[in-house]
């Protein structure tokens, strides 16, 4: 017999049905004051009314997902299938297993749409509870049923309460139900199930008395709820409420972190045992179909992306079931997520037939019995599926238990077979390997066991070495543009022949880093290789402009006879690991004998001005080289600025400092050319602006304005090494916009592609072009890469490029055609004056900031302190030496680089104390 209480509790409900769900009931409104029976035992979640659906955060760092127990996303091939159903049978199962251990298990709803009539948690609520009753072999410890409604919206508050609320606001709604325990025979059997002796009766023992006394729960929580019965987004949309993404991602992983700091046995530790700890489970059904629209239109399958929780697709056994099963499969295998299981219920089209042969093993199916008319009620249907959900549970169990272990493995097994580049494998104890999961926009996903086995979000903050730029949304564009690069093209071979990504690309280069200058795009595989094949450019252009400077044999054979070609270059500067691009910079750490026994430096490497902050202001650092044999004198006018924009500003030309680099850079030219060698300066190359693997060493644009005309005077071609530099990393789309110069040849890569699959790119003028026209084959330029324009490659690098320079998704995008300060000025000025600070930079995407060090430079560890703070923060930071720098992409909100500075600045400050 229904309480008063809950008779109350139907009535508040305007007449929704609110059927009786177990032996005992309680039903009731919660308030402040209102908590359930386990969160007397632990938890302190509470109905807060008027709490922000936002997440608040002081730091990057999350608690991230729990993996200490399985938690699986349901999904469903479309609206209809039964997910509900599925959710209910599979938790019955677990709630229903003799083992020792109490379960606790919690079912959420993110997302429901025709509530309060349509109740997702409520139908579990109910059938789980059936379930429980009519299990042959009884409920065997006290359960605790509760299904719980957080959010809803003003429609639903109005259908309730009979109240008027405007936007999502705390509903309140609760009921809680207690399974007594049934006086049947409990059956426990050697530690596991076995529904087949159980049924028969055999080898049967009971529950010792002490396991017998331990309560399990199930937590239901529908989290956001709107009246209309139809999509989210339009229900959203429709009532007005239209929910966030980030703040449906928050309340669930805070709901995952409420119940996994909860614990229904009070009292316990550690040391009373595993067995006295309840068996958690965790599964989180969607709305509609796998890419149904949540409630801010995004699709659920991208919504979702962040948590990337193992899933079980629910297909569809019907006719053309095959086709939407296999698609809803596809859309969220290419979006990373792994998928459990594949189950649909069995309309007598043996449609996992075709499945199984699809899945090729990969993926168990699983098949249920078909649905009956629900309003007959589901006891006997649940019954005989009760096989069927055992099977599925225990292959969720076990490939949850198989990824965990893979995990905790990794970091050994790397340890023993990989040679990461870079690194002094000896100074990286195991215990500091990161463990990659996956990537989600901006975020990795990382491994934790320190304290639990969990997942954390850090945020790549050295762009996974400068090539990364997409954010969630662009991630999964570029995915799928692979993917049908691939699925299309598989690989062609390039000479002689076109193909759309190909030739799209190049049109799209020329049209942006090329315009004004670049006539042709010839395709490498990476930086290194667009450097060597620039070189291999300018030194042609170079010999044919003076063509009767050096020996009429040019043949192969002719190398020993000709004058030896040199590059000017600067010091500081970077170009690459292969042997050729080597030889085109000054001595560094890379170059070597360890490293490069073959190194000589074939160039003329000059000293160049920095500019920098410090102590809040920009200011210039002049090399004594420059200057000391100067007539002209510099000015302290002229090394100073009161923003960056000044330094980058032409009008810097007429002033005595240019004319005092100009006067520098004749002299080392005639200087270099008096020399009684064969040695011949046959091209410039430079980094733009940023000296990158060479320190983050922001160079004078004023100076490289001046080698850059001083060598056009010359007719010397000019290379500009754009890798780092080009497709908005610095806040332009190349940086010949920043310098107000071009080059003849320029090199692009990493970001080109937004960081998804390697592809480089070699732009160069028609002149640079015409000089390998000849008659023979020995004339045209002879490099090339198996993977010469991989269609993959060009196919994201269009998408990419598209993406970052359309203003409609590109909100960091300016009229002007460059990207709005992502730095907040004022905390790169407070960070400038920190006593630990030596120098600032900053532009576009790019921060870094030099520590005071007496050993400075690459080999000096003197960060590592920082990093490990930084990580542990939810930073993932890479220094170069005594360099620590933050980098984010062309999308990355202003916001976010706030919060990557403010967090650096406590650190700082940290440390600081400290000394």
């Amino acid at each position: 017999m229904m309480s008063r209480l809950a008779l109350l509790f139907r009535r508040s409900l305007s007449g929704y049905d609110c059927d009786r769900v177990g032996l005992q009931v309680r039903k009731f409104r919660c308030t402040t004051q209102t908590r359930h029976l386990s969160q007397q035992r632990a938890g302190e979640e509470r109905c807060t009314d008027n709490s922000s659906l936002a997440p608040k955060k002081d730091s990057f760092a999350t608690r991230g997902v729990n993996l200490s127990h399985p938690a699986y996303m349901i999904w469903g091939a479309n609206t209809g299938v039964g997910k509900t159903l599925l959710s209910a049978g599979l938790l019955g199962s677990i709630l229903s297993s003799r083992k020792a251990q109490a379960r606790d298990v919690m079912y959420l709803k993110p997302v429901q749409t025709g509530y309060p009539r349509d109740s997702d948690a409520r139908f579990v609520t109910r059938e789980v509870s059936n379930i429980l009753r009519s299990s042959p072999h009884g409920i065997q410890n006290k359960v605790y049923i509760c299904n719980h409604t957080l959010k809803a919206s003003p429609a639903v508050h109005q259908a309730v309460k009979l109240k008027e609320e405007t936007g999502m606001k705390d509903l309140g709604s609760y009921e809680e139900l207690i399974l007594e325990g049934s006086q049947r025979p409990n059956f426990y059997m050697n530690g596991h199930d076995n529904l087949e002796a159980d049924s028969q009766g055999r080898s049967v023992e009971s529950f010792s008395s002490e396991f017998a006394s331990l309560p399990s729960q199930l937590t239901c929580k529908t989290m956001l709820a709107w009246f209309d019965p139809v999509s989210p987004h339009y229900a959203a949309q429709a009532e007005r409420t239209v929910v966030e993404d980030a703040s449906v991602i928050h309340t669930i992983l805070s709901a995952l972190e409420t119940h996994n700091i909860s614990d229904l046995n009070e009292g316990s530790t550690c040391e009373a045992g595993e067995e006295s700890r309840p068996e958690k489970w965790v599964l989180i059904e969607t709305a509609g179909g796998v890419a149904s629209p949540g409630p801010s239109g995004t699709l659920q399958c991208d919504l979702y992306r962040p948590l990337r929780l193992p899933g079980v697709l629910m297909g569809d056994g019907r006719l053309g079931g095959i086709s939407s099963t296999i698609s809803a499969y596809e859309s969220l295998h290419s979006r990373g997520y792994d998928v459990g299981a594949v189950v649909l219920s069995d309309y007598g089209l043996d449609n996992e037939k075709p499945l199984l042969k699809y899945l090729q093993g990969r993926v168990p199916v699983f098949v249920l019995p078909p649905v009956p008319d629900i309003s007959e009620g589901l006891s006997d249907w649940f019954a005989e599926s009760q096989v069927c959900f055992y099977q599925l549970r225990s292959a969720l169990e076990e490939s949850h238990l198989r990824r965990i272990q893979r995990l905790h493995e990794m970091p050994r097994k790397a340890e023993q077979i990989l040679w990461w580049p870079f690194t002094q494998h000896s100074m990286v104890p195991t215990g500091e390997i990161t463990l990659i999961d996956s990537r989600c926009g901006e975020n990795f996903s990382v491994f934790k066991s320190t304290d639990g086995d969990r997942l954390e979000s850090q945020f790549d903050a050295c762009a996974s070495w400068w090539t990364q730029g997409p954010d969630m949304h662009l991630q999964p564009e570029l995915a799928r543009e692979a993917a049908y690069a691939a699925g299309r093209y598989g690989h062609v071979m390039f000479p002689e022949n076109v193909h759309e990504p190909a030739l799209r690309c190049a049109e799209l280069l020329l049209e942006g880093v090329g315009q004004g200058w670049a006539r042709r795009v010839y395709f490498s595989d990476n930086g290194s290789a667009a450097i060597e094949i620039a070189l291999k450019m300018a030194f042609r252009k170079f010999v044919k402009d003076r063509a009767s400077f050096f020996n009429s044999d040019t043949s192969w054979n002719s190398v020993e006879s000709q004058p030896s070609l040199k590059v000017l270059a600067l010091s500081g500067s970077y170009h690459g690991d292969t042997l050729g691009a080597m030889e085109a910079q000054a001595p560094n750490p890379y170059t070597g004998f360890l490293q490069q026994p073959w190194y000589s430096g074939r160039g003329l490497f000059l000293d160049s001005p920095k500019v920098y902050m410090q102590m809040g202001r920009w200011q210039l650092d002049i090399p004594e080289s420059l200057w000391k044999d100067n007539a002209v004198k510099v000015k302290y006018a002229d090394t100073v600025f009161d923003s960056r924009d000044d330094v980058f500003s032409v009008t810097r030309d007429q002033t005595d400092l240019a004319e005092t680099y100009r006067a520098y850079v004749d002299k080392q030219l005639s200087v270099h050319k008096a020399k009684k060698d064969k040695n011949v300066i046959a091209c410039l190359i430079i980094e733009p602006v940023i000296h990158g693997a060479g320190g983050m060493d922001m160079v004078d644009p004023l100076f490289q304005r001046v080698l850059v005309l001083e060598c056009r005077k010359r007719n010397v071609p000019v290379i500009f090494d754009e890798i780092f530099a080009g497709c908005w990393r610095f806040g332009v789309q190349s940086t010949s916009k920043l310098l107000n110069c071009y080059p003849d040849i320029a090199c692009y890569a990493k970001l080109l592609t937004g960081g998804t699959v390697p592809l480089a790119v070699t732009l160069a003028t028609e002149g640079v072009f015409e000089a390998f026209k000849g008659l023979s084959k020995l004339d045209a330029l002879l490099h090339g890469h198996s993977y010469s324009a991989h269609a993959m490659g060009c196919a994201t690098a269009v998408a990419a490029l598209q993406y970052f320079n359309d203003p409609s998704k590109n909100m960091n995008l300016l009229p002007s055609g460059r990207l709005l300060e992502l730095w907040d000025p004022e905390l790169v000025a407070a960070i400038s004056c920190q006593f630990s600070v030596k120098r600032v930079i900053t532009i576009g995407t790019l921060f870094a900031c030099e520590l005071q060090d007496k050993e400075s430079g690459y080999a000096s560890t003197s960060t590592k302190g920082l990093i490990q703070s930084l990580r542990a923060d939810g930073i993932f930071a890479r220094p170069l030496g005594n360099v620590v720098y933050l980098m984010c992409g062309p999308l990355t909100a202003p916001a976010s680089c706030r919060l990557l500075l403010r967090v650096l600045e406590s650190h700082l400050s940290r440390e600081m104390v400290q000394i």
